[in-house]
C-alpha cells in the first residue's frame, strides 16, 4: 500500500501571516499636512498599524484610523532616541502579524530618512515594501521663502547633503564639495548641519566667497517656521544669535538671493497698493 503524500509546508513557503501582512513607508512630508500626497493620505488612513517618526505632526496623524496602533519611534539628533535594530524589528513582527504597516516618516524616507536600511532589512526578511515619497523639508524650507533650489542664471543643479556623519565616519568633503559648488554652480542643501555649523562654515570658505548668500530654515513649512537669511561667512554667528535650532536646513548658494528679492518684491507691491487705495487718496 503506498504511503499518503505528506502535507507539511515547505520551509520555503512564508507562512500566511507573513504573506497577508505588508508593509509601507510613507514620506509624511515636512510638516504641513496639505502637502502630504494623495497615495500617502490614503495609506495612512488604511494603516492597521503606524510607526511615527519623531518629525510627523500630530496634524498628519491625526488622519489615521481611530483602530489604528500608533507606536512613536522618535528619531532625533542629540535627543534620546529609538534604535533603529528596534524599529526595523517592530516592523517586521507587526508584518509577520498580519498587519498594515505603515512606517511615517519626516519628509521622503529616501533622503536622509534611513528608509534604504529598513527597506533591505524587511526584504532580507522576505517582505516586498512600497515606498510612497514625501516633500522633503530641502526643497519646501526654501520654497516657503519664495525662492527656488535651481535657476536658469543662478544654479545648474543642486546637491542634498548631510551634516552629520554616523560614528566612524569621515563625513562630508566639505572643502572638495566647496570648489564643486563653485565651479558647478551648485546650490548646497545641508541637512542637520547647525550643530556643526561654525566647521561648515569654515571648510567650505576655502572654496565658496564670504559673501555668498545662505538661508537657514527652522520648522519649514509649519506655523511656527523661522528663517533667516545671511551670507556664508555669517553662518555660525547668525544661526547663534538667531537662537535657530534643529530642525533646519540649510541652504547655500545664489539663489538665496531670491528670497531677499521676493520680499523687497512683496514691500513694493505692498506699499504700491497703500499710496493707491481710495482711502489713502481720500486722507
Amino acid at each position: 500500500m503506498s504511503r499518503p503524500t505528506p502535507t507539511s509546508t515547505s520551509a520555503h513557503t512564508p507562512p500566511a501571516a507573513l504573506a497577508s501582512g505588508r508593509c509601507t513607508l510613507v514620506g509624511a512630508g515636512p510638516g504641513d499636512p496639505e502637502l502630504l500626497t494623495i497615495k500617502a493620505l490614503k495609506a495612512i488612513q488604511s494603516a492597521t498599524v503606524l510607526l511615527v517618526d519623531d518629525l510627523v505632526s500630530d496634524a498628519i496623524v491625526a488622519h489615521a484610523s481611530p483602530t489604528a496602533r500608533i507606536v512613536y519611534v522618535g528619531k532625533r539628533g542629540g535627543c534620546k532616541s529609538t534604535p533603529q535594530a528596534f524599529i526595523e524589528k517592530l516592523m517586521l513582527t507587526a508584518v509577520t502579524e498580519g498587519e498594515n504597516v505603515v512606517r511615517l516618516k519626516g519628509g521622503d524616507p529616501f533622503i536622509f530618512g534611513r528608509g534604504g536600511e529598513e527597506v533591505e532589512h524587511l526584504r532580507a526578511a522576505g517582505v516586498q515594501v512600497e515606498v510612497i515619497n514625501g516633500i522633503t523639508a530641502g526643497l519646501a524650507g526654501l520654497t516657503s521663502l519664495g525662492a527656488p533650489l535651481t535657476h536658469r542664471e543662478h544654479a545648474h543643479g543642486v546637491v542634498f547633503v548631510t551634516g552629520h556623519a554616523k560614528p566612524g565616519d569621515a563625513g562630508t568633503d566639505w572643502r572638495a564639495l566647496a570648489r564643486t559648488a563653485r565651479d558647478a554652480k551648485l546650490t548646497l542643501v545641508i541637512y542637520m548641519g547647525v550643530s556643526g555649523a561654525a566647521t561648515i562654515e569654515q571648510e567650505l570658505l576655502t572654496g565658496l566667497p564670504a559673501d555668498t548668500p545662505v538661508a537657514i530654515v527652522q520648522h519649514a513649512t509649519l506655523p511656527h517656521q523661522r528663517h533667516a537669511v545671511t551670507t556664508l561667512g555669517a553662518l555660525h554667528a547668525t544661526i547663534t544669535e538667531q537662537g535657530l535650532a534643529s530642525p533646519s536646513v540649510i541652504v547655500v548658494g545664489d539663489v538665496v538671493r531670491g528670497v531677499a528679492l521676493s520680499s523687497h518684491d512683496a514691500e513694493a507691491a505692498a506699499a504700491r497698493a497703500d499710496s493707491s487705495s481710495p482711502l489713502r487718496r481720500a486722507g
